[in-house]
This record gives structure tokens, C-alpha cells and sequence, in this order.
């Protein structure tokens, strides 16, 4: 083959520094849309953005030339920049949280992602990310993870 074809889907979630609350309600429509122009300007597709004012989970199609790690780098150097330069005293969390998704989950995790406002009115971020992190069979220590 003369190219490369790929479809590869991952679900982000990084967390805001020290996870403070630094993305406010009427804010986050704003930053949103910043991670989607982000990754259009870079070529490639988000398909669902969201969160709450400590943390964000964006679904994204990673083109072949593009590793997952550089993807992440990406949408947080350039978001980070955009909100301080807006105004806003703001960074990311240093790790981050990837996991596949597969062609006939799409619409479930597209929906999970939007519909993150009403998830954390019943279940902390922390509860969150854990289930997720067992869901997807990865090991981790709570210190490390949350410390």
C-alpha cells in the first residue's frame, strides 16, 4: 500500500492542575471548541468534548502519523496557551488517561462525554477515573494516580 488507513479512536481525560476548578461553567463551551479548532487545525477529528471545571474527556480520531502522546501534547500545550492568553492563570495536569474505543462504542462515548455535567452530580472524578481504569483492565496506585 502506497498510504497509511487508519480509524483509531481513543477517549482522553486529563485533569486541570492539582485538579482545581479553574474551568468554569460559562467557560467551558469556550474551551471546547478550542480543543475541536486545535485538533482541525492539526488534522485530525475530535467527535466529542466535555467535562466539569476540574477535568475534561475529549474522543478523537488519531491519524497515523500522530501517536497518541503527541496528540495529548498538543491539545494541552495549545489550549493551555489559548486560556492563559485569554486571561485565565491556567495548566493542565502532567499525566493523562487513554483508552480505545471501538467503532460500535462511538455513540455510547460520545454520549458519556456530553452528558459529563450530570455525571458528576452523582460521582466525583476521582470514582470516575478509577472505574474507567478498571474497566480497561489497567493497574495503578492510587498514589500515584491521585497523589
Amino acid at each position: 500500500m502506497s498510504h497509511a488507513y487508519s480509524r483509531n479512536y481513543v477517549h482522553l481525560i486529563f485533569s486541570t492542575a492539582e485538579r482545581r476548578k479553574k474551568i468554569v461553567p460559562v467557560l467551558q463551551p469556550k474551551l471546547w471548541a478550542k480543543l475541536e479548532d486545535i485538533a482541525r487545525a492539526e488534522g485530525f477529528e475530535v467527535t466529542a468534548v466535555g467535562g466539569t471545571a476540574d477535568h475534561v474527556h475529549v474522543l478523537v480520531a488519531v491519524p497515523p502519523r500522530f501517536s497518541v502522546a503527541n496528540t495529548v501534547r498538543v491539545l494541552k500545550a495549545n489550549s493551555s496557551k489559548w486560556m492563559n492568553e485569554t486571561g485565565h492563570l491556567f495548566a493542565w495536569q502532567q499525566g493523562y488517561g487513554a483508552f480505545s474505543v471501538s467503532a460500535s462504542n462511538l455513540s455510547a462515548v460520545e454520549g458519556y462525554i456530553r452528558g459529563q455535567a450530570e455525571h458528576h452530580a452523582k460521582r466525583s472524578y476521582e470514582d470516575e477515573f478509577r472505574a474507567i481504569l478498571k474497566k480497561h483492565g489497567v493497574e495503578f496506585s492510587e498514589q500515584r494516580v491521585f497523589g
